[in-house]
């Protein structure tokens, strides 16, 4: 697990060895470890290491092939990379390291970017081709590591972090007015877009070839729906059992010390168990727990660590967060605002006193169905079902707005829900699922911004997603979306920024592409059926995991928002907010900030996602938007 970055010079004199160390200087926190530089006519490579396989200076990078005509930097872990060794030293090839790195050079060799095809893992990586005098960056299938790209008249460079790319001179930090408006529907910026207006994401699956005349951009793989099994049920359950079991171990490989995350949920819970059931000796879990007992898991956690006997680690999270909060922000150079970044950093920073790599639980939601919107979405779509469209079109919209003049918590989700009904099923699960509703985002946004942003909307993402998606029916197409959107430009990115903050590698094995694949065969019925979530998952855990945990109500990684801006946040979040003289107030009615801050202190209406989203916005702006 590293950091990489690097740059072009066909066409812009970037600077040579000095502007190389400013990248990798500022993603330091990526590979404390070691750190390499590479720079010829053409092109400049860094790279941070973080040890995790072949301790040694023989897995330092960058790394070159025997003839030196390929140099690579490599951030991520390939998991059947044992395997492709054995491959390859079949056909003569002779390995000077013990790495997974040098894997990737002798496989593009002989192949070329159809190695993609044979790589199974969490990746990104920027490969040079002396020859070709062609620049290969690639990213993994789901999008586990992170890769941003800055693009202007003939400029190029990229790295794991936008603030490699902001440590050269002169990048242009003009922000992206849509992102914004995207980033207070969702919470994140969306791929392929980024905060500012001249850097990209690399879309997960997808590879850069970059040469003397300019650059193209290829998709490599997508996950189909398209094609379900007509195995039994019983069938794909051992199936499914045989495949996690496998690709638990895989992510059990280290040369360093690895433990797991445990929130005592159902996906968390079940690595544990796997991993118990392929250790010899103890595993070691870390859960983070709330003096909330409405948001506290630990407990559940621990029953799943007595059971296995685990070495547990604990850290309740008290009244600290607004002292640590600025640092912590400081790792997302773009506006994030799930407020589980939070917990995620914290579980970070206690894992990484006991271990270097921890397993978690991410993807089993968004594979197997396993997140309370769906139950929401399937309870909307029966109603929706019940009336007909030019009743729900022309009559809904005006009974919410009559259920909006309702106060409290009733007339909000009443006016939520038939909002929603007046939409088909994609625009309506858009709806239910925003974080900002439009007639918020209309009240608070500048009428200079509003007429910019004139013919944009956020649903966009959404809806293209969904109807790209190849699925047979409603629920496999939400999946298709989440796992396109909601996973890969918020999950994804919380894990990967909070542990790497922490210097900590975190593997899913639930997130294996083949996991993925098998998921995506699987009839709807099997993942979501009379209201059970996560039907077929629970069934291959049930050995593992006691009922009482199996099916008790989801809680996820939540933090208590309104409590905070009633008390720990809202010194910081006053001044931050309500005190800004940039930022939020150049895009924000400050009139309208004001009242819906008034109005949360004063417990008329709870406003802490909306106040949290404000927040976030204002902590980036302040150290990177300036």
């Amino acid at each position: 697990m590293c950091g990489i970055a690097g740059f072009s010079l066909f066409n812009f004199n970037e600077g040579g060895e000095t502007s190389l160390e400013a990248m990798h200087k500022a993603i330091h926190h990526r590979g404390p470890d070691a750190s390499g530089m590479y720079i010829d006519e053409y092109i400049g490579l860094c790279h941070r290491r973080l040890s995790i396989l072949d301790l040694s200076e023989a897995g330092n990078q960058p790394m070159y092939s025997k003839d030196g005509d390929l140099v690579i930097v490599f951030n991520g872990e390939i998991y059947n990379f044992l395997e492709l060794r054995a491959e390859l030293e079949n056909d003569g090839v002779v390995f000077k390291s013990h790495t997974d790195t040098e894997v990737i050079l002798e496989l593009y060799a002989r192949e070329g970017t159809k190695c993609l095809d044979k790589l199974n893992g969490m990746f990104a990586f920027a490969l040079w081709d002396k020859n070709k005098q062609e620049l290969f960056i690639a990213r993994d299938r789901l999008g586990k590591k992170p890769l941003y790209y800055f693009s202007d008249n003939g400029r190029f460079a990229f790295g794991s972090e936008i603030k490699a790319i902001l440590a050269l001179e002169n990048i242009p930090r003009e922000i992206r007015l849509d992102a914004v408006y995207d980033f207070f529907a969702y919470q994140y910026v969306p791929d392929p877009k980024s905060i500012f207006k001249h850097i990209h994401k690399l879309p997960p699956a997808h590879y850069l070839i970059l040469n003397k005349n300019g650059f193209s951009i290829h998709e490599y793989w997508d996950l189909s729906f398209k094609n379900t099994t007509s195995a039994s049920e019983d069938a794909n359950k051992v199936q499914l059992k045989t495949l996690l079991e496998k690709v638990t171990k895989q992510r059990m490989v280290s040369d360093v010390p690895l433990g797991a995350f445990l929130s005592g949920g159902v996906d968390s819970s079940g690595v544990v168990a796997m991993m118990a059931e392929a250790s010899e000796t103890p595993v070691k879990t870390c859960t983070i727990g709330f003096d909330n007992k409405d948001f506290n898991e630990a407990d559940f956690a621990r029953e799943i660590a007595e059971k296995y006997e685990t070495e547990h680690h604990e850290f309740t999270v008290h009244q600290n967060v607004s002292d640590r909060l600025e640092h912590i922000v400081s790792f997302f150079d773009e506006p994030f605002a799930d407020p589980s970044l939070v917990p995620t950093f914290f579980v970070s920073e206690l894992a990484r006193k006991a271990v270097t790599v921890a397993l978690a639980g991410d993807g089993g939601d968004e594979m197997f169905a396993g997140y309370e919107k769906y139950t929401i979405d399937d309870v909307e779509n029966k109603l929706r079902s019940k009336f007909p469209e030019a009743v729900r079109k022309s009559v809904f919209p005006h009974l919410a707005k009559l259920a909006g003049k309702v106060p409290g918590t009733v007339g909000k989700k009443a006016k939520s829900l038939l909002t929603s009904l007046s939409h088909e099923p994609a625009m309506g699960f858009y709806i239910t699922n925003s974080m900002m509703t439009d007639e918020i985002w209309q009240s608070l946004v500048k009428a200079d911004v509003a007429k910019e942003l004139a013919g944009y909307h956020p649903s966009k993402y959404t809806l293209d997603m969904y109807n790209k998606a190849d699925g047979p029916d409603h629920l496999s197409k939400i999946l298709y979306t989440d796992i396109k959107t909601y996973m890969t430009g918020d999950i994804l990115v919380k894990v990967d920024r909070m542990s790497m903050a922490n210097s900590l590698e975190v593997r899913a094995p639930i997130l294996d592409y083949q996991v993925a694949e098998f998921a995506a065969t699987l009839p709807s019925s099997q993942k979501y059926r009379d209201g059970e979530k996560k039907y077929l998952l629970k069934e291959v855990f049930k050995p593992f995991i006691p009922d009482s945990l199996l099916y008790r109500k989801k809680m996820g990684f939540s933090t208590p928002l309104d409590e905070w801006f009633r008390g720990e946040l809202k010194s910081l979040s006053e001044s931050q907010i309500i005190g800004s003289q940039r930022g939020l107030c150049d895009v924000f009615e400050r009139g309208v900030i004001n009242k819906l801050w008034e109005e949360h202190q004063t417990n008329k209406a709870d406003h802490g996602i909306v106040l949290w989203s404000m927040l976030m916005y204002q902590m980036w702006y302040e150290k990177y938007g300036a």
